[in-house]
């Protein structure tokens, strides 16, 4: 299904560290079999992901799930969505969030989210904008709502799904089935190739 089938028989590190991954997952990525081509790419992307924060005091769980959740709308990676959004009921995020997040109800009308989240969510949009546009608002409630470390957290995030979402599209990887039975995500509607 991507623009290039991945290697025949993968290279031997990155086919043991895929095995363990995968095993945890349940899913083949197909993205990382592709990234194999190329190991120092494989291995670059797996230590960044490794190191990217995934539960933080300041920054929880459910706050860094939506930044993943928005960052993988906002640039329309139908497998970002499907990988990120997996679950999200068991992680505290409602319907009417993900519908917000989507952009099919103002994120201002849903009173679920707290003024962290808020803070977070304005910030991200304007990073995901080519070029990038951040509000001055939305760069005085994030101080407000975060300390310096917090604030990094966020924006590394983000940024680390952007990258993600950039190359798997580009390399045309298409959803792998974790969101499947969820029709709320309307992974139809993120299609990256155009006809």
């Amino acid at each position: 299904m991507s623009f290039i089938p991945p290697p025949a028989r993968l290279p031997f590190f990155p086919r043991v560290l895929l095995w363990l991954v995968e095993r945890r997952m349940g899913k083949p990525l197909a993205a990382n079999r592709l990234l194999s081509w190329y190991p120092r790419a494989f291995f670059g992307s797996g230590i960044m992901e490794a190191l990217v924060a995934h539960d933080d005091a300041e920054v929880p769980r459910r706050l860094l799930g939506l930044v993943r959740i928005y960052t993988s709308f906002l640039v329309s990676c139908p497998f970002c969505i499907d990988l990120n959004s997996r679950g999200f009921p068991g992680k505290g995020i409602t319907e009417q969030e993900i519908l917000a997040l989507q952009g099919r109800v103002p994120l201002e009308d849903v009173p679920t989210f707290s003024p962290a989240e808020r803070a977070a969510l304005a910030y991200v949009r304007g990073m995901c904008q080519t070029p990038i546009e951040i509000r001055e608002s939305a760069l005085e409630e994030m101080k407000r709502c975060f300390s310096p470390r917090g604030f990094v957290i966020v924006t590394s995030t983000c940024a680390q799904v952007n990258f993600w979402t950039r190359q798997i599209q580009a390399l045309g990887v298409a959803p792998a089935g974790f969101s499947e039975s969820c029709s709320i995500l309307d992974l139809d509607a993120y299609r990256t190739l155009k006809g």
